[in-house]
């Protein structure tokens, strides 16, 4: 079982409200536990291959929490026009938790900048996890507005990326 199967089952788990999931494969099991204490919620993967001894449970990526807005202040005008500017903008978020970084290696140049055009499938970052370096891949087509995060900045799972323009 690869990366993006295990992130995939980690998202249906969470989406599912399951709290916990156990899944044995010929040579892996994986336990998948979620815990939510004072809203905030963590989830917990526990991968052993088959044969070898346990491996201690480590969190993946903590669910952000989100925070109402005091219905006492409303939003002002230039409020609701940056709101309205940016729901027509794709965002491109992160898959995994680890390491950005926005250059092939420190001597070359950034994957991607604002105002460049990119299609689906472009590189325009990598993600460092545990010693791996994963290609993270434009799922649209357009134009980058804006690039949310820095180089080599640690990045949580679903954290928000990069805003693209798809028109």
């Amino acid at each position: 079982m690869d990366l993006k199967e295990i992130q995939n089952l980690i998202k249906f788990v969470a989406k599912s409200g399951a709290s916990e999931v156990k899944l044995e494969m010929d040579d892996v099991k994986i336990t998948i536990k979620t815990t939510s204490d004072d809203s905030k919620e963590t989830t917990f993967v526990q991968q052993i291959p088959m044969g070898s001894a346990a491996v201690t449970p480590q969190p993946v990526a903590p669910a952000p929490v989100a925070t109402p807005a005091s219905p006492s202040a409303p939003a002002t005008p230039a409020e609701q026009s940056s709101e309205d500017d940016s729901s027509k903008y794709i965002t491109i978020k992160s898959p995994i938790i680890g390491t950005l970084y926005r250059k092939p290696s420190p001597d070359k140049p950034m994957f991607v900048e604002v105002g460049d055009t990119v299609k689906e499938g472009d590189v325009l970052c990598i993600i460092e996890a545990m010693k791996l370096f994963n290609e993270i891949e434009s799922e649209v087509s357009g134009k980058i507005v804006k690039v949310l995060v820095d180089d080599s900045s640690p990045v949580e799972f679903d954290q928000p990326l990069f805003l693209v323009d798809p028109s």
